[in-house]
C-alpha cells in the first residue's frame, strides 16, 4: 500500500481521512512495514466500508488485513440502528463464526513427545478433515434446527462435553436471535453430516507448546506455564455458513436497491438493520454462529476422548473459545453514552478488556483471552483484550497472520508434499486431507505473525501473554 496516501497518527495507527462520500475516517492499525506490505485493495475496501450508512466513529483494518469479499479480511465496523445503520454479508464473511478454541491438556511438552505420532494419527482418524468431510453424527432436518438454535448447548446435551464448558465459550456457547426458518433448505441439507468436522482451507487442529510467557499475571490467571501443551481448534460453520452467505448476497443485493443504498462492490450489499431483510439475515447469521459453536464443541469432545485414550488421566479443559466472522449486538460507549451497536468483525476477533460482564469471572481482571493463529510452521500467540482496545476498536483484535499471497499464487510456488517434508525436518508433524491444501497454506504464504501481534500489542488493542509453537498440525 502506498503509505503516502495515509495520515500517520502514531507508530501503529494510520488514518484515511474522509473523502468523497465517506461518513467517517478509516483507521488502519499496523507498523510501517506491514502497511507497505498490505495490498492496495485494503485501502479501497476500508474506504468503501466508511461510506456505508450508520457507521459509527471509523472503519477499522487490523494489521493482518488483506483483500476480502466486500470488507477486507481483518475489517471491523460498528453500525447504529438508530442512525439507519446497516448489516452486511461482506462484513461477516462466508465462514460464519469461524474461530479458535484453545484447550489446556494438563500435560507438558516432554510428556507428550514420546507419543506424539500416535496422538496425531489418532486425532487425524477421529476428527474428519478436508473438503466435504462428513462426521459420524447424522441429523434429520428437525434435529439440525436444534443445532442452529442451541449451539454448543445442544452438543453438551447430547453428551459432547460437560456443562462447565459453556462458561468458557463466547456467548456461553449459544447466541440469541437464531431463527432456522430464515435459513434455506439448501443450506441445511449441506450440513446434515458435517457437524463435528474440521473442513478445509485454513482450518486446523494443532498441538502446541508454550515457548514463551510475556505477561506472567495473565498467564497465571489462565493457568499457563512454559512447556505446557495446548490444543488449538480452528474451524467454523462449514457448508451451512457458506450457503447462508451465498443466499443472502442475493437477498441483500435486492435490499440495497430497494432502500437506495449505494454499493461500490458486490459483496458489500447490505440492508438496514431495521428492515425485514436485515432482520432475516441477522437471524440466519445467528444460526451460522450456533452451528460453528456446536461444531467446535463436538470436535473438542473428540479431542478429549483421544487424549484420554492415549494418556492416563489428563483433564483437558477449554481455555476459551472465540469467534471471527460475526455481527454481534454489543453495548459500547459513544460520546460518553452507552449505545447498542451491531459490530461486524470480518477476520477479526472480539477482544474485550477487563471488567466486561460478558467474560467468565476468572478473566474479568485480565481481559478476554484472544488467540492469534500463525501457520503450520510458525508461532501462534495468546493475548488478552485491553480497555484501550474497547475505546479504539470496539474491543477487537486481529485473527491471524493474514495472507501475504493468494492461494493460487501459493499453489504455483509450492508442492504440498515438499511443504510437509520441510516442516517434518523442523520437527513439526503434519497430517492433511490433501497436498493441495498444504501448498495453499504454506507458511511463507502468510505475513510474519510476530510482527502482526507486536503491532496489536504496541497499539494497546490487546496484550501479549504467551507465544506457542506447533508440535503437530492436522490441516483441513
Amino acid at each position: 500500500m502506498n503509505i503516502n496516501r495515509l495520515k500517520r497518527l502514531d507508530e501503529c495507527q494510520w488514518e484515511i481521512p474522509i473523502f468523497d462520500d465517506m461518513h467517517v475516517p478509516a483507521i488502519i492499525y499496523a507498523d510501517r512495514a506491514l502497511i507497505e506490505e498490505m495490498d492496495e485493495k485494503v485501502y479501497d475496501q476500508i474506504a468503501n466500508v466508511a461510506s456505508l450508512p450508520g457507521i459509527v466513529k471509523a472503519a477499522i483494518a487490523m494489521p493482518d488485513a488483506h483483500w476480502g469479499y466486500g470488507f477486507p479480511i481483518g475489517g471491523v465496523a460498528a453500525f447504529d440502528p438508530d442512525q439507519d445503520g446497516i448489516i452486511s454479508v461482506g462484513g461477516v464473511g462466508y465462514d460464519i463464526s469461524c474461530g479458535v478454541r484453545t484447550m489446556i491438556t494438563g500435560l507438558t511438552r516432554q510428556e507428550i513427545a514420546p507419543k506424539i505420532k500416535t496422538l496425531v494419527d489418532k486425532l487425524f482418524e477421529t476428527v474428519p478433515s478436508g473438503v466435504g468431510s462428513e462426521g459420524k453424527i447424522r441429523l434429520s432436518p428437525a434435529k439440525l434446527d436444534d443445532v442452529l438454535i442451541g449451539g454448543a448447548r445442544w452438543a453438551i446435551e447430547l453428551g459432547y462435553g460437560v456443562p462447565e464448558d459453556l462458561d468458557y465459550i463466547e456467548e456461553h456457547g449459544c447466541i440469541t436471535g437464531a431463527d432456522p426458518s430464515c435459513v434455506s433448505e439448501t443450506a441445511k441439507k449441506r450440513q446434515y453430516r458435517q457437524v463435528g468436522t474440521l473442513g478445509s482451507g485454513n482450518h486446523y487442529l494443532e498441538i502446541q507448546y508454550i515457548e514463551e510467557i510475556f505477561h506472567q499475571p495473565s498467564a497465571d490467571a489462565m493457568g499457563l506455564k512454559k512447556n505446557d501443551v495446548v490444543v488449538a481448534i480452528h474451524c467454523g460453520s462449514r457448508a451451512l455458513g457458506h450457503q447462508i452467505g451465498t443466499d443472502y448476497i442475493q437477498i441483500l443485493g435486492q435490499a440495497s436497491r430497494k432502500y437506495n443504498i449505494p454499493i461500490k462492490e458486490r459483496e458489500l450489499v447490505c440492508a438496514p438493520i431495521r428492515s425485514s431483510e436485515g432482520e432475516a439475515y441477522y437471524k440466519a447469521m445467528a444460526c451460522g454462529v450456533n452451528c460453528a459453536l456446536a461444531n467446535r464443541q463436538v470436535i473438542g469432545h473428540l479431542v478429549r476422548q483421544v487424549f484420554n485414550d492415549i494418556f492416563s488421566g489428563p483433564e483437558v479443559k477449554i481455555l476459551y473459545d472465540v469467534s471471527h466472522n460475526t455481527c454481534k449486538i454489543e453495548n459500547h460507549y459513544v460520546d460518553g453514552e452507552i449505545k447498542r451497536l451491531y459490530v461486524h468483525r470480518k477476520g477479526a476477533t472480539r477482544a474485550f478488556g477487563p471488567g466486561r460482564t460478558e467474560l467468565p469471572e476468572k478473566f474479568r481482571g485480565i481481559g478476554q483471552p484472544v488467540f492469534i493463529g500463525g501457520t503450520m510452521g510458525t508461532h501462534s500467540y495468546i493475548l488478552v483484550g485491553q480497555e484501550k482496545g474497547e475505546a479504539l476498536v470496539w474491543g477487537s483484535a486481529c485473527h491471524g497472520a493474514g495472507r501475504a499471497m493468494s492461494r493460487n499464487a501459493a499453489l504455483k510456488r509450492w508442492k504440498g508434499k515438499d511443504v510437509i517434508q520441510r516442516l517434518a525436518d523442523k520437527g513439526i508433524i503434519v497430517r492433511t486431507a490433501s497436498y493441495r491444501g498444504a501448498a495453499e497454506e504454506a507458511p511463507d504464504a502468510y505475513k510474519d505473525v510476530s510482527a502482526v501481534v507486536d503491532a496489536i500489542d504496541r497499539a494497546g488493542l490487546a496484550r501479549k501473554v504467551a507465544r506457542v509453537k506447533p508440535m503437530a498440525c492436522i490441516k483441513g
